[in-house]
């Protein structure tokens, strides 16, 4: 199987995705290359319901309608016989059938019936795959309140609860018939994915796994169908469902056939899964499934997924973490994604010359008038847990680059910053000092004036008022305060002794976020990968075992690595990143309900 998605994603030319295995590559059989030239659907398929004139305001697009013989017919109200019609047709799993609704996103005039839909096909699940606006167009109204209780047609919704996570939204619903006065009210979640950029597919497939599993997980089993749409409902909806259904097979038959399942559903919705990158996005995402798997695990099951030092063969772990590790070392290195840092002006600016950030999330500093690659500096943004773009990391800079990364600082309105390194180990420079150790000192525009610096355990809390001295007519000079958490427990050589100092600092940079309003958190080390990315990783994931209990340190780790190279240098800091999420949950676990 394995040959089988690699040499249809080569035949695409979407190998070797930074992501994807190098190895295995066969020649591919033509009809895998043409895979994607199917026949837009049931040939017999008839669209009279949608055509009615008093229907055809309810459609989003003239062009994609469903059936006659697989669209949802609601009751009719008092009569009226277009009230049955909603642009929304029901759709079989893998074995399921009607496992799925794919809907059009709801228009102003039809959010009323949308929701009649979801009670009367007594849905529990909605999954939504587009924003409400993408490229200033509108691709769907609004169907929910922010908060409160708002009634659509004979249906109230009141909002029980939303958590924003950096792919997705979870908004808990409870809806209520008040035709119906004496059935129950029913718990509904909307699951909104917030990543499909409005161009293409995502750049990596790990997000939208995730999102599917919280979708298979909060679907209670004897719910109705899970209600899918973007905003026509048949392209980012069709590729949803095909993943879901391919997966369910790939289980059940150890093989593959995603143009027979798309042809299958095209039979009951015209144009499902509409691009050929959206039907690559499929293989993408079944090839991560196949290759990694699910590496979720709950916080309970983590003693026993490292079969601790107890074991009779200690060693067992050591080779269980040494594969995973392993497997990390596939994440290819695009060099063709680094044309800026690899210009001769701006490798000048690395300390390490394999550590240089991607063109697509490097910072960019304003550029300075009539200099040219003054707006780069060797930095990344980095996605937080709930947050995109919530740390930048970067390296210790250099005694030519430290007016850059205070200009950054500066620019980015970072209000924290986190250094993992000293100035000096093993009698080599590893981060020029740029802080005053009294008074002040100027970088450019930037002066930096130290105003208080205190040790707690092993972190020195340095505060520094950073001003920007360039002012315009009689303008006043603009401060702004920052504090650096400066970590003393990493050794020269190796990992610290200890979790507990690395939980103390997550826990002191996230209380000052807090305080100052989550701009992004700057974190640097020597070369900005190796204790960076730990530091990071750690962040995020324990971040999740606080809201979820769960953690997935491998694809933590490995999304960090699809967005700067090296992140998490060594198998000791992967190894670390697994023992610092024992130490919380073994502090932790009297005060809170993980177990």
């Amino acid at each position: 199987m394995i040959g089988h998605l690699t040499s249809v994603l080569a035949s695409q030319q979407l190998l070797p995705w930074p992501w994807a295995p190098s190895s295995h590559l066969h020649p591919l059989p033509l009809h895998f290359v043409l895979s994607f030239s199917l026949t837009p659907g049931y040939v017999q398929g008839t669209f009279e319901m949608a055509n009615k004139e008093e229907n055809r305001e309810k459609n989003r697009y003239p062009n994609i309608l469903p059936y006659d013989h697989s669209r949802v017919i609601l009751t009719q109200i008092d009569g009226v016989p277009p009230s049955d019609y909603i642009n929304a047709s029901y759709i079989d799993g893998y074995k399921e059938k009607n496992k799925f609704i794919a809907a059009q996103g709801p228009k102003q005039e039809t959010v009323n019936d949308f929701w009649r839909m979801i009670w009367e096909q007594k849905s529990a699940v909605i999954v939504m795959l587009t924003n409400l606006k993408e490229r200033k167009e509108e691709k769907c109204y609004q169907y929910w309140p922010d908060q409160g209780c708002w009634t659509y047609g004979n249906i109230r919704v009141s909002v029980e609860d939303c958590i924003v996570l950096v792919d997705y939204t979870i908004r808990k619903f409870c809806v209520q018939s008040l035709h119906d006065g004496c059935k129950a009210p029913r718990l509904v979640t909307q699951l909104h994915f917030t990543s499909w950029p409005d161009f293409g597919v995502p750049f990596t497939p790990i997000g939208m796994l995730k999102f599917l599993k919280k979708v298979k997980t909060l679907n209670p089993a004897h719910a109705g169908p899970i209600v899918v749409h973007c905003s026509a409902g048949v392209g980012r909806t069709g590729t949803f469902i095909v993943i879901d259904a391919i997966i369910d097979m790939m289980h059940a038959e150890q093989k593959v056939d995603v143009f027979e399942f798309v042809s299958r559903i095209r039979n009951q919705r015209p144009q499902m899964v509409q691009t050929d990158m959206q039907y690559s996005f499929i293989y993408q995402a079944l090839l991560e499934y196949y290759l990694y798997g699910d590496t979720e695990l709950d916080v309970s099951s983590l003693e026993k997924h490292l079969q601790t030092s107890h074991n009779a063969a200690p060693n067992l772990v050591k080779i269980g973490l040494e594969e995973e590790f392993k497997k990390l070392t596939n994440v290819r290195i695009m060099k063709e994604n680094m044309r800026t840092g690899n210009l001769p002006a701006n490798m000048k600016k690395a300390r390490v010359i394999q550590i240089i950030p991607y063109d697509f999330n490097r910072v960019i500093l304003s550029m300075k008038r009539g200099q040219e690659y003054t707006d780069y500096i060797n930095a990344s943004f980095i996605d937080g847990y709930r947050q995109k773009d919530y740390f930048i990391a970067t390296q210790g800079p250099l005694p030519h680059t430290v007016e850059d990364f205070w200009r950054m600082v500066w620019e980015w309105k970072c209000h924290t910053i986190v250094m993992l390194t000293e100035v000096q180990e093993r009698e080599q420079e590893k981060c020029c000092q740029y802080w005053p150790s009294e008074g002040s000192v100027t970088h450019g525009e930037i002066t930096v004036e130290i105003k208080n610096d205190s040790l707690l355990d092993a972190i020195s809390v340095r505060d520094f008022i950073v001003t920007y001295n360039q002012v315009l007519g009689n303008q006043e000079k603009q401060s702004r305060l920052v504090r650096q958490f400066h970590f003393h427990g990493w050794p020269e050589i190796g990992i610290p002794a200890e979790g507990k100092g690395m939980i103390d600092l997550i826990a002191a940079v996230q209380k000052q976020q807090q305080q100052t309003g989550n701009h992004p958190i700057t974190v640097h080390c020597s070369a900005g990968a190796g204790r960076t990315g730990t530091f990071i990783a750690l962040s995020n994931i324990l971040e999740r075992v606080k809201a979820e209990g769960l953690l997935d340190v491998f694809q933590a780790v490995k999304s960090l690595r699809l967005q700067r190279p090296h992140m998490v240098q060594t198998l000791e800091q992967y190894e670390f990143c697994y023992r610092v999420v024992q130490d919380f949950i073994d502090i932790f676990s009297d005060y809170a309900n993980f177990k």
